[in-house]
């Protein structure tokens, strides 16, 4: 049995799972477009980038634009298309069970107020 993820992991594998899911939906994004919609650095997410690369889940193509300068399109590989899946799977499981914690969290806290304070 592998061992359970970190907090870390976890972290990061929502991270990739984001990234795959917004260029899935828009190749052409920029960078600093990216960064924005996952909350991250531009550095951070020049090295997410590089990593899912690397991993052969993203390929980036490259291109002028109008204003002459290098632009990039991230396409979501076949490997990729399937690593996202998987993802998916996982991300909204855990989802769930936050959602389930949340919704019983409410509902004791609910109680607590309804029974009055306590001395």
């Amino acid at each position: 049995m592998p061992p359970a993820p970190t907090r870390g992991t976890l972290v990061q594998e929502a991270l990739h799972f984001r990234a795959l899911r917004a260029l899935a939906k828009q190749p052409n994004l920029s960078q600093r477009q990216l960064a924005e919609q996952l909350g991250v650095s531009l550095g951070k997410t020049n090295h997410l980038l590089h990593t899912l690369v690397g991993k052969g889940l993203l390929k980036a193509s490259h291109f002028r634009n109008c204003q002459n300068k290098m632009a990039h399109a991230y396409l979501v590989t076949p490997t990729g298309l399937a690593e996202k899946a998987a993802m998916a799977r996982g991300y909204l499981d855990r989802k769930l069970q936050e959602y389930a914690a949340l919704r019983k969290e409410i509902r004791q806290i609910k109680a607590e107020l309804e029974s009055g304070p306590r001395s």
